[in-house]
């Protein structure tokens, strides 16, 4: 920094620092002084990106964000306003606006095509634009489109899909199928809805279709299925199951005929078993629905990975691919918890989520290695109230009853399931608690604010600002030379710096002026 520059920020500082009282000046402007240097000393990574791994919360607005990050401190025994989830310390962060093209507050799977597909879409539909109509098959056809999924299989990559929920679902199911309802996940829907034969099933769709992705973990069993077979874990046949085929044999026939090492398990004992080093393809379906919420989780051998676990074996197989490979890692069961208005239960997922997002970040390099979190959409939940600093983030507000006399907590949902009643006595930390909601409605609802999006590696100064959801599909293809955007791999990998000279002044003037008056 040159003496005139420096001479400019102190000058503008200097004016505000009286304003800290003499106890803790010292900590305070340490912490903002060691951040400021980190920034300014910033360069930017142009490196092309041989892997890509996209991390989406389902529903992690920012409001689950703070919660989750005071709830994890909190969890250390620390006060928790301090803490940071791992995601938190990216060094590129902007925001994401989740409309989709029908609606103000959207669904996944409008919100999943945007961000994977890179077009917006009306919403309940899966990897089509927005030609097609919800719930129309035949709008379907010809308005398909391609993921950053497919785009980076075609150019040699690995590829891979890491869920807590069904891997139907509507988050792992656009970066496979184009379907006109993200409800049609399996044949007992198509049968039961009289769709038009010519649109097939989201599980026939990816195993019939994609079974070229190299990892899939996630739950969904009975969806894959025949009606003959009982489930394994169940020890019983749901009716969910299939009338025409049963996709699992279909997958190991294939697998079996191309003559690659594969495997297919349900449980920690097989997946315990795969071998990354010699295994080219998994198929891992956990559950016959959704994979169990984190606090009930059966670990042992009969029980199910994690979300961490998961992640770490996806990418000890995708990374043997010397091209590089692109892998999406959903926490899909934050927006369940939500929906539920169980706010322990989410947060406690959105730290599992945060868990995987700290594993690929030990075993990855940001030389080579995008690595982006994000969400698709927020929910109606708010903390609230004036606790005191430490409270616990599940409990009642500390200061202050309502004008009902009764308390409340600190969490609280716009809408929901569960009213306002009077909680003396109750243990509003216990994992079944679910918090009030304002408006009555049997499920509480998604919200329309944008999320935010954290991103290190390759390119990830391209995320600052606010952004349409749809720009992330472009920002992935982009770094890593897929899809529409192969050229830029013609181009040598260089490091940029910031701006400098009067730019950078101006800047140090302004953010002066910004610590002064905030």
């Amino acid at each position: 920094m040159s003496n005139y520059r420096a001479f400019v920020f102190f000058l503008g500082l200097l004016s505000c620092l009286v304003r800290f009282t003499q106890q803790d000046a010292e900590f305070w402007n340490s912490m903002a002084q060691e951040n400021l240097k980190r920034l300014l000393q910033k360069q930017w990574n142009t490196n092309v990106a041989k892997n890509v791994i996209l991390f989406v919360g389902d529903g992690m607005g920012i409001s689950t964000v703070t919660a989750a990050r005071i709830y994890k401190g909190q969890r250390q025994n620390r006060t928790g306003e301090e803490s940071k989830l791992v995601f938190e310390e990216f060094p590129d962060t902007g925001l994401i606006k989740t409309y989709s093209v029908n609606e103000q507050v959207p669904d996944s799977a409008g919100t999943a095509t945007a961000f994977l597909c890179g077009v917006k879409a009306q919403s309940g539909v899966l990897g089509v634009d927005d030609t097609a109509t919800y719930n129309n098959c035949t709008s379907t056809l010809g308005a398909e489109v391609d993921s950053i999924l497919r785009m980076s299989k075609r150019k040699g990559k690995s590829v891979g899909i890491v869920t807590t929920t069904r891997l139907t679902h509507a988050t792992p199911g656009a970066a496979y199928s184009h379907s006109a309802s993200r409800s049609w996940e399996g044949s007992f829907h198509m049968e039961e809805e009289s769709v038009d034969p010519r649109c097939t099933d989201i599980a026939y769709q990816l195993i019939m279709n994609n079974s070229d992705i190299d990892v899939l973990m996630g739950g969904g069993r009975r969806f894959f299925l025949s009606e003959n077979k009982t489930d394994p874990e169940l020890n019983y046949t749901s009716y969910y199951q299939r009338k025409d085929l049963d996709l699992v044999d279909e997958w190991l026939r294939r697998k079996q005929e191309e003559n690659v090492t594969h495997s297919y398990v349900w449980n920690n004992m097989g997946f315990n078993a795969i071998n990354p080093q010699t295994t080219d393809y998994v198929l891992g379906l956990f559950e016959s629905s959704h994979m169990e919420y984190e606090y009930r989780r059966d670990q042992g051998p009969s029980g199910e990975p994690s979300l961490a676990e998961m992640t770490r074996k996806a990418i000890e197989i995708l990374s043997r691919n010397d091209n590089g490979f692109f892998l999406l890692v959903e926490g899909g069961r934050i927006d369940h918890g939500h929906h539920a208005t169980q706010a322990h239960v989410a947060l406690l997922e959105t730290v599992m989520f945060d868990n995987a997002v700290q594993v690929a970040k030990e075993m990855t390099n940001d030389d080579d290695t995008l690595l982006v979190v994000t969400a698709d959409h927020s929910h109606a939940f708010m903390m609230a109230g004036y606790p005191s600093r430490g409270n616990d983030i599940l409990g009642v507000v500390d200061t202050e009853i309502g004008e009902d006399e009764m308390p409340y907590t600190t969490l609280t949902y716009g809408n929901g399931p569960q009213q306002r009643r009077n909680l003396t006595g109750v243990d509003t930390t216990s994992f079944t608690f679910r918090q009030s909601g304002v408006v009555p409605l049997s499920s509480e609802t998604h919200a329309g604010e944008d999320v935010p999006i954290y991103a290190t590696g390759p390119m990830s100064h391209l995320f600052v600002g606010t952004h349409e959801q749809n720009y992330i599909a472009h920002v992935l293809a982009y770094a890593s030379c897929v899809g529409p955007y192969p050229g830029r791999c013609d181009s040598p990998s260089v490091t940029g710096s910031a701006p400098s000279g009067s730019v950078i002044s101006f800047f140090l003037l302004f953010l002066s002026f910004i610590l002064c008056t905030s």
